[in-house]
């Protein structure tokens, strides 16, 4: 029986789909990601650690790698070239306003709004917070155990950070996602709470604890973390911290091929930015909508194959029976 084997034309993607994992900021650790042995992955399910932040619009791959000639001879001809500097961009527009995504969006620390304490003192980046509750031990990515007492704070909608207390740390603090840089101790107990990228959505109450409507970026709480009640996000223009994350981007053709970019480590390079994305353009001034605006600067990591600096991996897995 013959094989119908057919010759690919280029593939056809509709759009593009955005997963963004952690650097371990203390250990340089970035994530890879194994096309080989990933590639296939439900792109609705996307394998630990990655987060998947739906689609993007307007994926940007700007190469700014330099080369220079090896001259020889009089009068002087090209030997070779070179490479004189690695450098790569990469610029696109979020379809949706996340914690995560204003963090990506934003070239300094991202603060969570944490619930005030009635009569305290106005501050640009949150006033002095209700006290946190300690969550007890038992506690899943999705299920936080609390007391009794605890429990009946917290409402079915409300919006969590948990953390450990500020005691004083320097260096990189959140766990286990890094969320800002201290030189200096500070005095403000929640301060890592504030910055922490461990928030979830309260979906259920009961009388042992909260059900989360996802599960925690960080995982199963470790002992001694706090919970507080956030009231939404700030960040701020300015600052010396700079985000840093493992990103992945998926086009799917339309017949089933896909093409990966990965780039092991990626830092925010512009402040915050939006760009207002009109929905009738027949009319001026009408409503449009609020999209944010990221631009990032590749920075390279060491592949163990040979020891060669990379900024990016581009894989490309052909569709079913297309000659190659």
């Amino acid at each position: 029986m013959a094989v119908n084997w057919f010759s690919a034309p280029a593939p056809v993607a509709r759009r593009v789909r955005g997963y963004f994992a952690p650097v371990n900021r203390v250990a340089q650790m970035p994530v890879l990601f194994d096309a080989a042995e990933q590639g296939g992955f439900n792109l609705d399910a996307p394998p630990a650690p990655w987060i998947s932040l739906g689609w993007i619009q307007g994926f940007v791959r700007k190469p700014q790698s330099k080369t220079a000639p090896v001259l020889t001879g009089i009068p002087a001809g090209t030997l070779e070239q070179v490479r004189e500097t690695i450098e790569a961009q990469v610029s696109f527009e979020f379809l949706s306003w996340t914690k995560l995504t204003m963090a990506l969006s934003t070239g300094s620390q991202h603060m969570n709004l944490l619930a005030a304490a009635s009569g305290t003192a106005l501050a640009a980046d949150g006033a002095q917070a209700i006290a946190a509750v300690t969550v007890e031990s038992g506690s899943t990515s999705t299920f936080v155990a609390l007391a009794t007492e605890d429990a009946a704070i917290f409402t079915p909608g409300s919006i969590i950070a948990l953390d450990i207390d500020y005691t004083g740390q320097t260096g990189y603090v959140g766990t286990p996602i890094s969320g800002a840089y201290l030189r200096q101790p500070l005095t403000d107990v929640d301060y890592i709470r504030r910055v922490t990228f461990n928030v979830a959505l309260v979906a259920q109450v009961s009388s042992t604890g909260l059900t989360l409507a996802g599960p925690l970026p960080g995982g199963a709480p470790v002992a001694g973390v706090k919970l507080q009640s956030i009231t939404g996000f700030v960040d701020r223009e300015g600052g010396s911290f700079y985000q840093e994350w493992s990103a992945l981007f998926v086009m799917e053709g339309n017949q089933g091929d896909r093409i990966f970019f990965h780039y092991p480590r990626l830092q925010a390079m512009a402040s915050a930015e939006e760009v207002g994305l009109p929905l009738d353009n027949k009319h001026k001034g009408g409503p449009e909508r609020v999209l944010l605006k990221g631009k990032f600067l590749a920075l390279p990591v060491i592949d163990p194959l040979d020891g060669e600096r990379v900024l990016c991996y581009r894989s490309f897995l052909p569709a079913v029976k297309a000659l190659v």
